[in-house]
């Protein structure tokens, strides 16, 4: 008999309970008993789903408060020793902090969880840390699922993968030697999930798929020497991309079963196949647990079928990772139209399928006769549809020529005339687009799609907000303005609404980091703009100023990862049909007269594949697809682009080759870690590295912020610089965001005048002769070492 069973489940609640409960919490008006009460009800609701929907065993451990990376620091008792925390006594309050900062330290630094769109929280280790054990909340999960009478599965990031995804801040030291002693907490872990009864537990390790060097493949063997001996049966999981060339390495080690991506790589099976141990199980993804579409369960049987005979009860049957990146269900789904309901399938939809596929397997497809005739009509009604194809899309995407993604000039020349046309100050103030999402501008946007307002009230309430953002600026002093997008719900969405070839779900949501949820859009056919998006927007925003308004734009590779794509057509011909979009709308904001167009791509790096030998192919077509929607411009037009969360040093030669004339991008939480590398390849263009954290609370002192530039300025030449937040700010308040903002806009001013007074090249070598930087050059070393913003940023 195939068994069943998921690598993870949403944690966040069909109705997003665990983001309102987190915020509440966070606001002090609920206190942690409540918040754990929440936690306690989603988590038992989603155990119930898995059972029956008649899965074998439950996926126990996936849930966190806000991220499973901050979770097993938690668990393990590796907390950064900067806050101060002791890990067994770790609060919830603490735990939050963590990941969002205090008045006294920034938050953990924050990235993308391999090719996806969720952040995880970066552990930092160091010479000195240990594992000693913290919080028992995972073992508290356990014995939660365990009262209910459920067979649980505990789910945990493996160590070699843990120790990957963390970074040290300590010179020459390697992570590696910290292995030993972490695979002994590991050992402790799993030996009291096999005294409470626990027979198999879930090791999830993707870094698997990674072209990983010697050392770290070697760090396997002995890891997983050792956690054999503690008595579970443990399933090596690896999912996102293909594992083959590590598949008999894999086999060799002494675990019991292994889990493969299916979907993402399908030539993956024949590797594993002849390697797999005897006795041995496989778990097969093959229900896709990163996009939306119904599984074509025929097409999924045939798969199975022959492993099934050959494998038996050793075939485990599954979705190809977590069920983490997808919406938890379709059933609220009231004004989804209905054709494109039956095509589609969310988390609690593919519980079932995995259900479907294992009753086919064990019991005959007669037995589920009716569900194999509802998907295989679906299937067709999806192919056949009118609403898929259209002609004139694809003529055009089809004309499309390489010149046609070249700017007029090179960037020497056309940023000669840019700053004649612009008149802006060295060290150019501006913020990355969004600003506050109040409760009066979400209550507008959600009286309008009730129709309580009609489009004149809405249009005026609208231009009230821009208003209210332009004049805070104006009075903050930032040189170059954005409008604050107050009539954007969501940078991909708002965008998907007027394309044509976008669906939208009223509850489609998906955690991206701790409270932050996406909705994402559907891009189910050809894409193509009917008419201007935001040119009206952005014409009245800069009527209301003398200073540069930026048009603010989401880039077509974004637009792409942020969806939920079509898996009918390569993803490189979807993104094309965006860029041509989105140069449209370039061009006539330009013809509107604005002249700094922001294009932002912060999932440029998120795309890229987990190997190396697939890099050249996707780099190519999403650089490609950017160039073509920014080069319709005139020099004097700049473009800009932003880019956050995510290691783009690997991949500098392809952002350089955007072309962009200004590059804004996330680099507060590393200290300013990611500018070296652009520093060191030398980047040619203009850059704006992000001077503060705008997922944090905490708002920067003037001194912090200067600390920060001052960095940059060693490593980028002034003249080239732009000073900006990391991200947008619609997340933040106004109070915080206008005192962040001015300490920003002061530090800016601050330096100016210093480089003013000093000359910028003079300025820069005196800086570089001291290890704290530019700050104690500017306010002395006695100062630099007891300022407790040197002591934090140098830390």
């Amino acid at each position: 008999m195939a068994r069943t069973h998921i690598a993870g489940f949403p944690r966040i609640g069909a109705q997003r309970e665990l983001k309102f409960a987190q915020e509440a919490f966070w606001r002090g008006e609920t206190d942690e008993a409540s918040l754990r009460q929440v936690a306690t009800g989603l988590r038992q609701r989603h155990w119930q789903s898995q059972a029956q929907a008649g899965l074998d065993s439950v996926a126990v451990g996936d849930f966190a408060y806000y991220d499973q990376v901050l979770g097993l620091s938690a668990l393990l008792g590796a907390l950064p020793a900067r806050f101060g925390f002791d890990p067994k006594q770790l609060s919830l309050a603490q735990y939050f902090e963590l990941a969002r900062g205090n008045k006294a330290q920034p938050a953990m630094e924050m990235t993308k969880w391999f090719d996806t769109n969720y952040h995880y929280l970066v552990p930092e280790l160091g010479p000195d840390t240990r594992f000693d054990g913290g919080v028992d909340w995972f073992f508290d999960e356990v014995e939660e699922a365990l009262a209910l009478g459920l067979k649980a599965k505990p789910v945990l990031i493996g160590p070699v993968t843990y120790l990957w995804l963390s970074k040290t801040h300590v010179d020459g030291f390697d992570r590696l030697s910290l292995l030993p002693s972490l695979v002994a907490a590991y050992g402790r872990i799993l030996a009291r999930l096999r005294d409470r009864g626990i027979e198999w537990v879930q090791i999830d390790e993707p870094a698997l798929c990674l072209d990983l060097e010697p050392a770290w493949l070697d760090a396997y063997d002995g890891a997983y020497a050792e956690l054999a001996k503690s008595g579970v049966k443990l399933l090596l999981a690896t999912y996102f991309d293909n594992a083959a060339d590590h598949a008999a390495r894999a086999a060799a080690l002494p675990v019991h079963g292994f889990h493969i991506d299916l979907v993402r790589a399908p030539q993956q099976l024949d590797a594993w196949r002849k390697v797999l141990p005897a006795g041995a199980v496989l778990s097969a993804g093959v229900i896709d647990g990163r996009n939306i579409w119904r599984t074509d369960l025929r097409r999924a049987l045939s798969v199975l079928a022959p492993l099934h005979a050959e494998l038996g009860e050793r075939l485990w049957v599954a979705p190809s990772c977590s069920l983490l990146h997808v919406p938890v269900s379709l059933e609220a789904e009231r004004k989804l139209d209905a054709q494109i309901k039956t095509w589609l399938a969310f988390a609690t939809e593919k519980l079932a399928e995995v259900s479907v596929l294992a009753r086919a397997l064990n019991e005959g497809e007669a037995a589920v006769a009716p569900e194999l005739a509802a998907a295989d009509a679906a299937l067709a009604s999806r192919r056949s549809s009118s609403r898929v194809v259209n002609q004139q899309v694809q003529a055009r995407v089809a004309a499309v020529t390489a010149a046609m993604a070249q700017r007029k000039s090179p960037f020497q020349t056309r940023i000669e005339r840019q700053r004649t046309a612009l008149q802006l100050p060295a060290l150019p103030t501006t913020t990355i687009g969004s600003f506050p999402q109040t409760t009066a501008i979400r209550q507008t946007r959600a009286a309008y799609r009730r129709g309580e307002i009609g489009a004149l009230e809405y249009l005026q309430r609208i231009r009230g907000e821009i208003e209210t953002a332009v004049r805070k600026q104006e009075a903050l002093g930032l040189d170059v303005l954005v409008h604050g997008e107050a009539e954007r719900n969501d940078m991909v969405e708002y965008f998907g609404e007027q394309l044509c070839g976008y669906t939208f779900t009223e509850n489609g949501w998906v955690q991206s980091y701790g409270s932050r949820c996406v909705k994402p859009p559907v891009i189910y056919g050809d894409v193509y703009r009917p008419e201007p998006m935001t040119v009206e927007t952005t014409r009245y925003a800069q009527s209301l100023t003398e200073r540069p308004m930026k048009g603010m734009l989401t880039g077509p590779v974004t637009m792409l990862q942020w969806s939920f794509v079509r898996d009918d057509q390569p993803r490189a011909t979807t993104t094309l049909q965006l860029a041509l979009a989105i140069r449209d709308e370039v061009s006539d904001l330009e013809q509107a007269g604005i002249r700094i167009i922001q294009i932002d791509e912060p999932a440029l790096r998120e795309g890229l594949p987990l190997r190396k030998g697939d890099w050249a192919a996707y780099l190519d077509w999403a650089v490609h697809a950017f160039k073509i929607s920014a080069a319709s411009v005139e020099d004097q037009t700049q473009i800009h682009t932003h880019m956050c969360y995510a290691e783009f040093n690997d991949i500098l030669p392809a952002i350089a080759a955007l072309d962009a004339d200004v590059i804004t991008i996330e680099t507060s939480r590393s200290a300013m870690e990611l500018l070296e590398g652009f520093g060191e390849f030398d980047y040619p263009n203009e850059i704006g590295p992000g001077v503060y954290d705008i997922h944090s609370p905490r708002v920067p002192s003037v001194e912090a912020i200067t600390h920060l530039l001052e960095r940059a300025c060693e490593v980028i030449p002034p003249q080239r610089l732009w000073v900006n937040p990391d991200c947008g700010l619609k997340t933040r308040a106004w109070p915080e965001t206008e005192a962040a903002l001015a300490n920003m806009v002061a530090a800016a001013r601050g330096l100016r005048e210093q480089i003013g007074k000093d000359g910028a090249t003079a300025w820069q070598r005196a800086t570089r002769r001291t290890g704290l930087g530019g700050h104690a050059a500017h306010h002395g070393a006695a100062h630099a070492a007891g300022c407790v913003d040197c002591a934090s940023q140098a830390a």
